[in-house]
């Protein structure tokens, strides 16, 4: 009778939660990382070689659609005259995306710590968002002159808005409950804001900096267009109006590409450090096949 009533369950039997049980995990996570580089690039050789296709049995005069091979051939022999405006340019967005993230980020923290603040300056951010940042950079050229530091603070006044607006909606977006259970604690208002709220925020204050990543390098761009230089250092901004007025379209194409990789290096700069602070604990952050 004893023999009936044992347990199914062996207890002697210890489930393996060592590193050989974590390895079908590390195949998943390189099959994803594979596809996620993969397919972009598969998409964009795809897209070169129909462009290159189009141009060459259309005819297209090179002066209007330059062929892929055109860009590429400007690219190199006009390397040694772009480098100097992409570092401009690198400097003027990297130090505009610096600034936004540090004014919105505090301009967030008291609009999310006093109520009246919100209401008094989150409108003012909106109309300074809507207002044509083309239109401004020549009242700043009056203000400041022209140069890298006017086009520094286009940049930056392009990319404060998702900075702080992300940031502000994450921070108001904690949950009640855990708030309630810090004020019942007897937590300050500021141990709150940066030991509840703040954590909580990561995933919005991430997303507001990607956003502002290529919004601070598309104002730097916009900066040297309507500020123009200063102290003859031109940016990207500047070597693009100077070959679009002289129809050098394959010259024209390649500043516009490596306006794009300003951009992209400052996103995956930003897409790194997201994946640092979140993908030990955020879904977001985790691979799908997990």
């Amino acid at each position: 009778m004893s023999q009936t009533l044992q347990s199914p369950i062996d207890t002697n039997i210890v489930p393996d939660v060592g590193p050989a049980a974590a390895e079908p995990a590390r195949p998943k996570q390189r099959k994803d990382l594979g596809r996620k580089v993969v397919i972009p690039v598969a998409f964009a050789v795809l897209a070169l070689v129909l462009w290159q296709t189009a141009v060459v049995f259309t005819g297209v005069p090179t002066y209007l659609v330059p062929s892929p091979m055109d860009v590429v051939t400007a690219l190199i022999e006009r390397a040694p005259d772009l480098v100097e405006p992409t570092l401009v340019t690198m400097q003027e967005a990297y130090l505009g995306f610096l600034l936004a993230v540090v004014s919105g980020f505090a301009t967030a923290l008291v609009m999310a710590r006093w109520k009246t603040a919100e209401l008094g300056v989150y409108p003012y951010l909106v109309i300074l968002q809507t207002i044509p940042i083309i239109a401004v950079a020549p009242i700043l050229v009056v203000w400041f002159g022209a140069g890298i530091a006017t086009n520094t603070l286009v940049a930056a006044m392009l990319a404060v808005f998702p900075v702080a607006a992300n940031t502000l909606q994450g921070l108001k977006s904690t949950d009640r409950n855990l708030v309630q259970l810090y004020r019942m604690a007897g937590a300050a208002p500021r141990v709150q804001l940066f030991s509840l709220r703040v954590p909580h925020a990561l995933p919005e204050i991430m997303t507001g900096l990607k956003v502002a990543a290529s919004s601070a390098a598309i104002g730097a761009i916009v900066g040297e267009f309507a500020a123009g230089i200063g102290g003859g250092a031109g940016g990207l901004g500047y070597a693009i109006t100077h070959y679009a007025n002289q129809l050098r379209t394959p010259e024209l194409f390649a500043a516009v590409v490596l306006a794009s990789v300003v951009a992209l290096i400052l996103f995956g700069i930003v897409s790194f450090f997201e994946w640092l602070v979140l993908h030990r604990w955020h879904e977001s952050a985790v691979p799908d096949d997990e």
